[in-house]
């Protein structure tokens, strides 16, 4: 079959999935539909915000369907009268069965690791934070267990020392983009050898959950290239943040950084003491050396590199750092 007659639905909601979508596209493939979430209010005026592959889906002039719930029988209605071949989905809800399995040759997802490791909604993230070398992109067919479809296909990517999350996400989402035309290719000739997640010791596999803000606070007790990878893989969203107290006050500020290195030492202060020149750098203490930060944002004021922070930060050795 050729590939560029299946009538395609495609299901994404950010900025990681309008590649792949812009991509299929442009190669002449024949989506049919586009379906996101909902839009949303954001900001101060609440006002609605659509969701980036809405965005780029009206700018191809391409169908949108926006269902609250996707168990709505006017929403399955709707997209079973488009006749799917296939279904693409990346980075977006969990689908159930009379979704995913509407298509007459199924539904695949995009996911940012190498399945079966890093399931989850953070899988980028994670894999920095826990100091992998290593990532890269699968594609796999959808059914009742999230993540745990039959593999696709894969492609591995390198994770450098000076990555973060924000670096890997634009590799990976152009990474992913040529793995999903190439996985659309294979499933139209039938070339697909589908790998089954089966018979894995689940103690082996390093999960991927959700990261909220309490998760993001740094632990200057912990080895400095722990901490750095830890700052990497949040780096810039949604940020580490820290404690940050004055001697003789009882205020607590919160500190988000975006940026550090590890200096090993034998001998460092307690961990959370500030080191700093006034001019030039500001380190701190954890528990095998110094983290010498090199971009930060404390709370209400700009996101700046350290020496700039430094010039209206005159009392800074009257801080510490705390968990």
């Amino acid at each position: 079959m050729n590939a560029k007659d299946l009538r395609i639905v495609f299901m994404g909601t950010p900025e990681f999935a309008v590649p792949s979508l812009r991509a299929l596209v442009a190669g002449g493939y024949r989506v049919v539909a586009v379906v996101t979430a909902p839009d949303k209010p954001a900001g101060r005026g609440q006002r609605l915000h659509e969701s980036d592959v809405k965005v780029a889906a009206r700018e191809l002039g391409l169908p949108v369907l926006q269902p609250v719930k996707l168990r709505d029988p006017e929403f399955v209605e709707a997209l079973r009268a488009l006749d799917p071949d296939l279904g693409i989905v990346i980075a977006f809800r969990m689908l159930p069965e009379v979704i995913w399995a509407m298509p007459h040759l199924g539904t695949f997802n995009l996911h940012a690791s190498l399945l079966p490791q890093y399931r989850g909604a953070a899988p980028i993230n994670w894999a920095i934070i826990n100091g992998e070398r290593e990532t890269g992109v699968t594609t796999f067919l959808l059914n009742h267990e999230i993540d745990k479809g039959a593999i696709l296909g894969q492609i591995h990517v390198p994770i450098g020392e000076e990555d973060t999350v924000g670096t890997m996400y634009e590799k990976l989402m152009q990474t992913g983009t040529g793995l999903v035309l190439d996985t659309v290719e294979r499933i139209a000739a039938g070339e697909t050898r589908p790998i089954e997640q089966q018979h894995i010791d689940e103690k082996t596999l390093k999960p991927a959950p959700k990261i909220f803000k309490e998760d993001c606070r740094i632990d200057w007790s912990q080895p400095g290239r722990h901490i750095v990878d830890f700052i990497r893989g949040l780096s810039p969203y949604p940020a580490a943040w820290t404690a940050l107290f004055r001697e003789g006050s009882e205020e607590e500020l919160t500190a988000k950084i975006f940026a550090a290195r590890f200096d090993e030492a034998p001998h460092a202060a307690p961990h959370g003491t500030i080191e700093s020149d006034g001019r030039t750098f500001v380190r701190v203490a954890c528990a095998d050396g110094w983290i010498a930060i090199e971009e930060l944002q404390i709370a209400g004021k700009r996101r700046l590199p350290v020496r700039e922070l430094l010039l209206g930060w005159r009392d800074v050795l009257q801080y510490r750092f705390q968990k």
